[in-house]
């Protein structure tokens, strides 16, 4: 493959894969200003996040066997378009319930995106290069929360809530040109893969018997989740307890995101030296700390702002070396079926980041609690996993 085809697939690649995170991040700081404007509290404008990791998580589960059964770019192509025409009704939406509906469906469209760019890496490149491969993604996936809500923050205040929608719908056009220009077909339709629900379901099945897929697809899905739990809180936590404006919400985005995104180039580094499997294990021990440190203050009250950056900043760092590798470690055991593979990873990020945002809402108190105690939950159970599978990592 030539270098610079290389680029620009890899690069395609990764505006395909933060579509969704992008179409997550730009709109947290406009929370407060969404709630005023149609009449309604922050926690019900927080339900149209829940109601976007829905959607993004059954929606993947859909394109698994249409990707493998029809080509990777029919059902890519179909997905951008949904996306593109709900951007432009989440625009204009009058309601809350609107919106919330709309941002639902707004998912379905973006997810596409999602599982086939992961099922495109496993297609494109060696096994042996797929956690470089999903190291140089995330560098692009980064840039989302380093951008996004910065931006958002700038337009809810200069231009208006309705303003990060219409920049959306840009964005959607774009990446729907960047596809068209540099993506390649990367495996052909197979009129062989059934779509009748019992061979589907079977696919599935196949999916959940392997071992190294099941440890590591839910120990990476969890940990999403932790992450999410804080993008869920933490408007609540920086703007409304430790006194942010939407400017300053949005760098204090962009500086998580500079430890995310630095951390998984450094992966790629380290991927040449050592084992995959113990650099799992590493970070896993590191997001563990961080996070159970952060719920420890919290519950004593002694949480305040400089700690609670510090901590998330290494939270966030840890997770970049921690998920490009958990998702190829996932995706490495298939090759006909990596589509189905691919559904069921991201259906785990998402459903289980839908549950900790939705959890963070309801458990809502006024304090800093929720946020980090649903972090903690997750990190433990991801940690667990990751101590259960570890002989898995040693087969690749």
């Amino acid at each position: 493959m030539a270098e610079k085809n290389r680029f620009y697939i890899i690069l395609s690649l990764g505006i395909l894969s933060a579509l969704g995170p992008f179409s997550i991040d730009m709109y947290l700081p406009a929370f407060p200003v969404m709630a005023e404007d149609l009449n309604t509290t922050v926690p019900h404008i927080q339900l149209s996040l829940s109601s976007y990791f829905i959607g993004i998580s059954l929606g993947q589960l859909i394109y698994g066997p249409l990707i493998d059964r029809f080509g990777r770019l029919i059902p890519l192509f179909t997905g951008l378009f949904i996306y593109l025409l709900t951007c432009v009704a989440c625009a204009f939406a009058n309601t809350a319930d609107t919106l919330i509906v709309m941002r639902f469906f707004q998912a379905l469209g973006s997810c596409a995106g999602m599982v086939i760019s992961r099922a495109m890496v496993r297609d494109i490149f060696p096994v042996s290069e797929n956690a470089r491969i999903f190291s140089l993604l995330m560098l692009v996936i980064g840039v989302s929360p380093i951008l996004a809500p910065t931006l958002g923050g700038y337009m809810s205040s200069g231009l208006g809530w309705r303003s990060i929608f219409i920049f959306l719908i840009i964005l959607a056009v774009f990446t729907i040109y960047m596809c068209y220009r540099y993506l390649p077909e990367s495996k052909p339709a197979d009129k062989t893969m059934s779509l009748k629900p019992k061979a589907v379901l079977s696919d599935f099945w196949f999916a959940f018997s392997e071992p190294c897929f099941i440890y590591y697809a839910l120990a990476g899905g969890i940990a999403s989740a932790a992450m999410f739990a804080y993008i869920a809180g933490s408007t609540f936590v920086f703007i409304e307890l430790f006194g942010f404006t939407e400017k300053q919400y949005g760098w204090l985005f962009a500086l998580n995101a500079i430890g995310l995104i630095s951390a998984s180039q450094l992966n790629s580094k380290l991927l040449k030296k050592y084992p995959i499997g113990i650099i799992i294990k590493n970070s896993s021990w590191v997001q563990l700390t961080a996070v159970l440190l952060l719920a420890i203050l919290s519950a004593a009250q002694f949480l305040n702002v400089y700690s609670t950056l510090i901590l998330i900043w290494i939270f966030m760092s840890a997770l970049g070396f921690f998920s490009p590798n958990t998702s190829a470690l996932s995706m490495a055991p298939f090759d006909k079926k990596a589509g189905i593979a691919s559904a069921l990873l991201g259906c785990f990020q998402m459903l289980f980041s839908a549950l900790a945002s939705f959890a963070v809402s309801f458990l809502h108190d006024g304090t800093a609690l929720p946020m980090t105690g649903v972090m903690a939950f997750c990190i433990i159970c991801s940690f667990s996993l990751v101590y259960i599978g570890q002989k898995q990592a040693k087969k690749y």
